[in-house]
């Protein structure tokens, strides 16, 4: 242990839980336009279509699925593969950056795909796949069958799998509007957008975005967020501009001097979160949400549930089934805790659903 980190000020885990709440919107909803929070918390992540839309309803003031669907369908955001391999609703100026960023581990990706890519050329297969999409978004199937014509003998998946991590693939709405439907169609980000790729971002300037979303945060912990290796040395660089705490582990953890940092006391409401929220994804430290009791029990294989926090931590899971929101607590929750999640379920079910004929049931967790 450094002597900076032995002498920095220990941070709890509930004070450490506030932070981070407060940055992730989660304290107070924020009367924020959803690109404005989908800037803010570095994109949402996004495998299914609807997390998004349930995400930006636990965090802002006056939010509706249209207004997310509107700044789609407008170009504002995109969803496309980022951070740690896997799709993310971004803004149009994130998408054309922060993938630039992590482009180092599409291309460690690749590695485990080259014996299926003996023989194949990638600056070409990019450059045919480029051509392929900017005429038109095309399916990764039909990506696919066109690569494999080029490449008869290469492995399909891996030629795919290349295609993706070689260019900014953009999924084309309809996908991912709310209330439609559409099959994934893909093209660039820079012909969808309208404008080139912009240079990488320096990583100081992600790390202080990461540090405003998601702090304070030690160097795994953006590492885990970003997919990325070797940023202690951006840490170390920016350490005379941040404030240096410690978890209650000896960890050491960086901060924005001036961001918030609420008391340990500080009122957290209920919130309803889709799975895969960024919450529960960006740290590799998730004790700040999740208690040691209940690690693990919120995903199946590669499954995510969705789930509910109580009091600013991961308290039981939730599901809309017949016409009904389950609630299922892990645990025994107060009186005044059942009321404050049933009139929090209420609100969702209004901002989401328009309140379309849902009861609300307190159920158990059926998990092993």
């Amino acid at each position: 242990m450094t002597k900076t980190t032995a002498t920095a000020p220990v941070l709890g885990t509930r004070a450490l839980n506030r932070a981070t709440l407060d940055r992730q919107l989660l304290l107070r909803r924020t009367p924020m336009s959803a690109t404005a929070a989908v800037g803010h918390l570095l994109g949402l992540q996004a495998q299914n279509t609807k997390p998004p839309y349930y995400a930006l309803a636990a965090r802002l003031d006056g939010f509706r699925p249209g207004h997310l669907s509107a700044a789609m369908d407008a170009r504002e955001v995109v969803r496309i593969v980022t951070m740690r391999s896997t799709i993310h609703t971004h803004t149009a100026d994130d998408a054309l950056t922060l993938r630039p960023l992590v482009q180092a581990a599409r291309d460690r990706e690749l590695v485990h795909f080259r014996e299926g890519l003996a023989g194949v050329d990638l600056d070409r297969l990019a450059a045919t796949s480029r051509e392929l999409v900017e005429a038109e978004p095309r399916t990764m199937k039909q990506i696919r069958e066109a690569l494999l014509a080029q490449w008869p003998d290469a492995d399909p998946f891996a030629l795919s799998i290349a295609a993706r991590c070689t260019l900014p693939l953009v999924q084309v709405t309809p996908r991912g509007l709310w209330g439609r439907s559409g099959q994934v169609a893909l093209t660039t980000a820079e012909h969808w957008l309208g404008r080139p790729a912009e240079p990488a971002p320096a990583p100081d300037a992600t790390v202080l975005r990461y540090l405003a979303a998601f702090g304070p945060a030690s160097v795994k912990d953006m590492q885990t967020w970003a997919g990325l290796t070797r940023l202690r040395e951006v840490f170390e660089r920016l350490r005379p501009g941040l404030t240096v705490f410690r978890d209650e582990n000896g960890a050491e953890l960086f901060d924005l001097p001036d961001a918030p940092r609420p008391g340990p006391d500080t009122p957290a409401p209920p919130r309803f979160l889709p799975e895969f929220d960024n919450l529960l994804l960006s740290h590799a430290d998730r004790s700040r949400v999740v208690p040691a009791d209940l690690k693990g029990r919120t995903w199946r294989g590669n499954q995510a549930y969705r789930t509910l926090l109580v009091d600013g931590f991961v308290s039981g899971l939730w599901k809309l089934e017949e016409g009904a929101l389950v609630v299922e607590p892990f645990g025994r929750l107060t009186r005044a805790q059942r009321d404050e999640v049933t009139a929090e379920g209420e609100r969702m079910l209004t901002v989401m659903h328009g309140g379309e004929g849902h009861d609300i049931r307190f159920g158990t967790v059926a998990l092993p």
